[in-house]
């Protein structure tokens, strides 16, 4: 799902923007088109490691407000992305143990706004989402956190398992929601800890979930057997806060 408003055009509008620095969710460029300027958005996308998608003519009309592309159309972030770093300096400034949201390749754009949102709400420092094959901060995310990415730093990684690892050395451990894991309950939510909330469809992937130092379940007494993805994230993130006092 994509905004028309975050929507770039045409080879020099997009040269700009990549040499402005502006943070892209993704470029489509024209498949077997050797043209000098396509080609050099395509070089300094993989400088920036900005997800690059080969397609054909009619997906790019598809995409273009007006058939206008020149051979490319870009999506940019609606916001600005923070770093890890940023989120951790975050924690620390409030003199408070990590805690971490992690979306571990979250499709929709409201789903993402709406763990902003609640990251806020319950406390947490920061939301961390892969770069790419996820929503990122398009303006339908933005607009569903109610205001809140102006107050939760949300950062990009290219690689969420690496980056867990990374945090692990830090002293993160990790929860990871799952059907299949221990009763949320009966958990020890205390201390620097990210909560790790899967993909709408598919949940955790492989790597991630072994990356996760727990799995935590919702225990489910009607007809259906799992919850929206930022439901879930609601009640881990509260319980999280509950724990932490």
């Amino acid at each position: 799902m994509r905004d028309e408003s975050t929507i770039i055009e045409g080879r020099n509008a997009v040269l700009e923007a990549l040499r402005a620095d502006k943070s892209f969710d993704r470029i489509f460029l024209l498949s077997q088109n050797k043209d000098g300027p396509l080609q050099t958005i395509y070089r300094e996308a993989q400088k920036r490691k900005i997800q690059v998608n080969f397609v054909k003519k009619e997906r790019l009309d598809e995409l273009s407000s007006d058939r206008k592309h020149q051979g490319v159309v870009a999506y940019v972030s609606a916001f600005e992305y923070a770093t890890v770093d940023d989120i951790l300096a975050n924690a620390e400034k409030k003199n408070e143990p990590p805690f971490i949201i992690i979306l571990d390749d979250i499709e929709d754009p409201h789903n993402l706004g709406a763990v902003i949102r609640t990251a806020n709400a319950a406390g947490a420092h920061g939301v961390i989402i892969p770069k790419n094959n996820a929503a990122g901060l398009t303006t339908s995310a933005v607009k569903a956190s109610a205001g809140a990415v102006s107050y939760t730093p949300v950062a990009r990684v290219t690689n969420i398992s690496r980056t867990m690892e990374e945090l692990k050395e830090q002293g993160i451990w990790f929860i990871g929601a799952d059907m299949n894991g221990e009763d949320y309950r009966k958990l020890d939510l205390k201390g620097p800890i990210g909560l790790v909330i899967g993909n709408e469809g598919k949940g955790l992937s492989p790597l991630v979930k072994k990356n996760c130092d727990f799995l935590a379940s919702l225990p489910m007494k009607g007809e259906i057997d799992s919850l929206n993805a930022s439901v879930a994230a609601g009640i881990l993130a509260y319980e999280i806060m509950r724990s932490r006092g």
